[in-house]
């Protein structure tokens, strides 16, 4: 994985070792030894990442960290603490200036390295959303509404509860809700009520040999459906950094080690459940937002801008299946009357109520539209021109046989509809020409109003 990486040091020494490690592992590397160079080189060409030792005694480096995770055009560059002491103390206090992860000295290579992967990766997933949501909120399609500050939800897996007390009471006391306790077997099965939580916390106080089932865990966790999003936070023993490693680059989001203060393990659950909730808010603006684009606001079918695409893969789909393709325009008769009699309120009514008997009564491979004020459009894939003569006659009965409710100001109201009728013809090679279809379902549409309304007319080429 390819990325642009700073690294900050003020001993030259530290930045070649760092620099080699970096360029070795075909990363880009830039260096500097002060906050200011850091500060010049990042204005001028954002890294992905930065290694920043926090040992450094010349500057307040805590500071500085500090600065670049409240900065809103900075606090996306991962930070990588280096150069600490390995003390749970020194570990939790960059934790809380705002790295993202420490590295203790002397740094473990595959450890480092591996870090580095799992917050590019992190990092380019959450980039990728935001860019998405803000095209959806350039287009209006997004609410910029994200609920901040709702309690996650951590289930912690494992086999015996009972040996993990101390974890447990921590979790409960420092968390705003109480975590949840499951084990394997019912994760795995889809048995357990609380799958697909924001967060699970795997123990893997184990030695390397007998940590393998764990290690299944975290790539089926990472794989299936209801569990792939959730984040992953490994707890593992102080003096296995290659174990750590392998969990990182299996999927795992975080890992911690055993002796870990309390404050840092409740800091990095706090962390992975907020990233979390950032990109399911995100997922849900940009689903949303796409909804929207192609739905009605009023009867909720789908509106002209998903039509024009979708009619386009319906009619190369009739070409495969060698079928006919059936495009229906139906218009409201007199829909201004109702509305100039009883108000666009009751208007409205009418219009839901008509798109929702379009839509209950049409094959599920049907298209219902709505495309303009008062008109519909209807796309039957494999309907014969009898079909669909015959299921829009249906539709016309439908309508005009119950009246509308208009709501308890008046009282309710006969309807009717007019449809014009266009098909595709024979199958052949060519894909049907859906735009001069809609073009002809419209004249026979116009001659069904002219020649009284409530009827059904056939593009004159149907035989």
């Amino acid at each position: 994985m390819s990325g642009r990486i700073l690294i900050v040091d003020g001993v030259a020494t530290n930045r070649i070792v760092l620099r080699v490690k970096m360029l070795a592992a075909q990363f880009m590397v830039e260096v500097c030894a002060t906050q200011a160079e850091a500060q010049a080189l990042i204005a001028r060409n954002r890294p992905d990442l930065i290694l920043l030792n926090l040992s450094d005694l010349s500057e307040d480096r805590h500071s500085f960290c500090a600065a670049l995770k409240d900065d809103p055009d900075t606090q996306g560059i991962g930070i990588i603490a280096v150069g600490l002491a390995d003390t749970a103390r020194a570990r939790f206090a960059a934790l809380d200036a705002g790295a993202d992860d420490v590295l203790a000295h002397p740094i473990h290579d595959a450890l480092l390295l591996a870090r580095i992967r799992s917050l590019l990766r992190a990092r380019s997933a959450t980039d990728e959303l935001f860019l998405r949501d803000g095209t959806s909120r350039a287009l209006g399609f997004a609410d910029g509404q994200t609920p901040f500050g709702v309690p996650g939800q951590v289930t912690l897996i494992a086999q015996h509860a009972g040996s993990l007390h101390d974890l447990i009471v921590h979790l409960n006391t420092g968390l705003d809700q109480p975590v949840q306790i499951s084990d394997i077997a019912a994760v795995l099965c889809g048995n357990d009520p609380v799958s697909g939580p924001d967060l699970f916390i795997i123990p893997a106080i184990l030695s390397m040999t007998d940590a393998g089932p764990l290690f299944g865990l975290v790539s089926d966790l990472r794989s299936r459906v209801d569990t792939r999003l959730s984040s992953l936070l490994v707890v593992v023993p102080d003096d296995a950094p290659d174990m750590a490693a392998l969990f990182l680059d299996l999927g795992a989001d975080d890992v911690v080690m055993q002796n870990a203060l309390p404050q840092e393990v409740i800091l990095r659950v706090n962390t992975l459940v907020q990233r979390k909730q950032l990109q399911d808010t995100l997922r849900r603006n940009l689903r949303d937002g796409l909804q929207a684009a192609v739905t009605d606001p009023l009867t909720g079918l789908f509106n002209r801008r998903y039509v024009d695409h979708h009619l386009a893969r319906m009619s190369e789909q009739s070409v495969t299946a060698g079928r006919e393709l059936a495009i229906m325009m139906i218009d409201i008769d007199h829909f201004k009357a109702i509305n100039d009699r009883f108000g666009h309120a009751a208007g409205d009514r009418v219009l839901v109520a008509i798109a929702a008997r379009l839509r209950e009564n049409l094959r599920a491979v049907d298209l219902v539209a709505r495309i303009g004020g008062e008109e519909f459009l209807i796309a039957m894939p494999r309907a014969t021109a009898r079909q669909a003569q015959g299921a829009a006659n249906r539709l016309r009965r439908l309508i005009s046989q119950t009246p509308f409710d208009l709501g308890e100001a008046h009282p309710p109201i006969n309807v009717t509809i007019s449809v014009g009728v266009a098909l595709s013809g024979e199958a052949g090679p060519d894909r049907p020409d859906t735009h001069q279809m809609c073009d002809l379902a419209d004249a026979a549409l116009y001659r069904a109003k002219t020649a009284g309304r409530d009827r059904v007319a056939m593009d004159l080429s149907v035989t």
